[in-house]
């Protein structure tokens, strides 16, 4: 049973009322996300305000966050205010299709870690359902209005399944957004990449590539680019 907090250095994270906790795929993305300059940042499915506080730990700029789901909401609220940047994070409990008409301006950076699961058995738990399912949130939908909320020289920063995101990749890049800058994750040195940490931009670049090894291969024994990646952030690392 996950713990009802996770505590980082700079902030804690209760997770009880959540319809997910804190997973090492947010921290990853959180981490490594484009949030260069000081332009409008928004996040979509906050989920505990993990992604938003990570943000506003990194950058200056106003974050806007956005949860559909009442209590996890209302987790993301309680996060949001405990923590030393509840100026900067403006929090919604809607979802991306109902933002879309009441968004003020476009943002320079948008940051999620969006619901992946095809095909598969549903969450018997309806919230944790609409959490990690496609239905509620399709890439077709995810690529349309980051197109339209996203600023001309903004970028998407995502991260999915190796397949998931080899799909949205091919379907963003024929609506004209490009994935300039990938990072495959792999548990460790012998196993394949589980994770794909992207951004995406309107301009075609020559995409950069990396790996990124999370354990050397003995239980808890990290590797030295996920200790610099996350060392802002974990308390142990």
């Amino acid at each position: 049973m996950a713990n009802d907090y996770f505590r980082f250095k700079q902030f804690t994270i209760k997770q009880g009322g959540a319809a997910f906790k804190v997973t090492t795929d947010s921290v990853l993305l959180g981490a490594w996300a484009d949030l260069e300059g000081n332009g409008k940042v928004l996040d979509i499915g906050t989920g505990t305000g993990l992604l938003a506080l990570m943000a506003a730990q990194r950058c200056s700029s106003l974050i806007t966050a956005i949860e559909p789901d009442m209590e996890s909401f209302l987790q993301a609220e309680y996060n949001i205010s405990a923590s030393p940047w509840a100026d900067r994070i403006s929090l919604l409990n809607c979802s991306l299709q109902d933002y879309v008409p009441i968004a003020a301006g476009k943002f320079d950076v948008i940051i999620s870690n969006p619901p992946y699961f095809t095909g598969s058995l549903h969450n018997p738990d309806p919230r944790k359902a609409m959490a990690r399912h496609t239905a509620t949130m399709p890439a077709e939908s995810l690529v349309n209005t980051t197109l339209f909320l996203l600023s001309e020289g903004g970028r998407l920063n995502l991260v999915l399944p190796v397949e998931a995101a080899a799909r949205l990749i091919e379907m963003a890049g024929k609506n004209g957004l490009w994935c300039n800058r990938m990072t495959f994750v792999k548990p460790t040195p012998q196993i394949k990449p589980k994770r794909v940490l992207m951004c995406l931009e309107r301009v075609r670049r020559d995409c950069k590539e990396s790996t990124l090894i999370i354990e050397t291969g003995t239980r808890h024994c990290y590797s030295n680019e996920y200790t610099d990646l996350t060392k802002e952030f974990y308390l142990d690392i």
